[in-house]
């Protein structure tokens, strides 16, 4: 049994204001949709807090996110929608994998952290090692 399988639910893509899009990502993003970055950020990007996120639907979905063609970027998609649920406070914290568990449906009910932990060290060993988002440059 996997502490984690996506069902492709869409859960995970719901809610404004949480994928960030690093610069390298936008300009692949913006490639693979065969727009300028200038144009792709203009579209699907908005700003907050000096970080550049997709904007999300109508409906509180990411923009990409499509129900019945799912992730539209999916190839090419952020890193940060790759990595989940296998995020840093998830691996690093039960109680924080325990929200993750509540919200998404593709997390076993019955594994335990130290189960989905393990997972993660083989599926995304980028969750012990890299930040989700780059610190924010101090304002001069």
């Amino acid at each position: 049994m996997k502490a984690f399988e996506c069902r492709l639910c869409g859960t995970c893509c719901y809610g404004k204001g949480g994928i960030v899009v690093k610069d390298e990502e936008a300009r692949r993003i913006a490639g693979y949709l065969r727009l300028s970055e200038a144009a792709f950020r203009d579209r699907y990007c908005e700003t907050l807090h000096g970080r550049t996120y997709l904007k999300c639907g109508d409906d509180g979905y990411c923009i990409f996110f499509d129900r019945e063609k799912m992730c539209l970027i999916h190839p090419v998609k952020p890193a940060r929608c790759t990595l989940w649920p296998f995020f840093p406070a998830n691996v690093k914290d039960p109680q924080a994998w325990e929200l993750a568990k509540d919200a998404c449906p593709g997390i076993s009910r019955e594994c335990t952290h130290e189960e989905f932990v393990a997972q993660a060290r083989i599926e995304a060993p980028q969750a012990f090692t890299e930040p989700l988002v780059e610190p924010l440059e101090p304002k001069p």
